[in-house]
């Protein structure tokens, strides 16, 4: 099986092969995507894991990557442009998610959605999307860009607006996700 390292570096380039910081070192999507997996595989006590947290570190003031080493994130993550990307430590993400830049995920601290997002498999998040609160956002669903999303989306779903307004489609992500593991 390979790592989520290399899941997330064939959802780039379509193979799969060790990974190594030369590879990487050009391309900032997958050069946080490389320090942000060392970390989360690394004690955070060991010397390397001190090493790679500080490097995450560097990366995110660096390519506006704010995304902890505590989030819990499935293989094939895309960031396909650097800049601006917040994701809340305690959100969950699928496999085959692509992120681009100005995705904000995050916590709701009060009401009836009070909580952080769980999005699913195959989900598609353009420019600009806010995604916040208690929410579950399903498998196969495209998230329009400078959409604004607050409550549950359905498998196989567009979401467009502000409010967001959902439109059942099972080809909802054809096209958009590359590569998928």
């Amino acid at each position: 099986m390979p790592s989520l390292l290399q899941q997330d570096y064939y959802r780039k380039t379509g193979k799969y092969e060790s990974v190594t910081l030369w590879k990487v070192l050009f391309d900032p999507g997958l050069l946080f995507l490389y320090f942000l997996r060392h970390s989360q595989r690394t004690s955070a006590k060991s010397p390397m894991g001190i090493f790679y947290r500080l490097m995450l570190r560097r990366y995110q003031v660096k390519y506006g990557f704010q995304i902890s080493a505590k989030t819990q994130i499935a293989g094939g993550l895309y960031l396909g442009h650097w800049g601006t990307v917040v994701v809340n430590p305690k959100a969950k993400i699928g496999k085959n998610c692509n992120l681009a830049h100005g995705v904000t995920i995050g916590q709701t601290n009060r009401g009836d959605k009070q909580g952080v997002p769980v999005i699913g498999d195959n989900v598609w998040i353009g420019t600009n999307s806010v995604i916040v609160g208690g929410i579950t956002i399903g498998n196969n669903v495209l998230i329009a860009p400078n959409s604004y999303v607050t409550s549950d989306v359905e498998d196989d779903s567009i979401v467009v607006g502000n409010p967001a307004r959902t439109m059942k489609n099972d080809k909802a992500t054809d096209g958009y996700i590359n590569n998928q593991i």
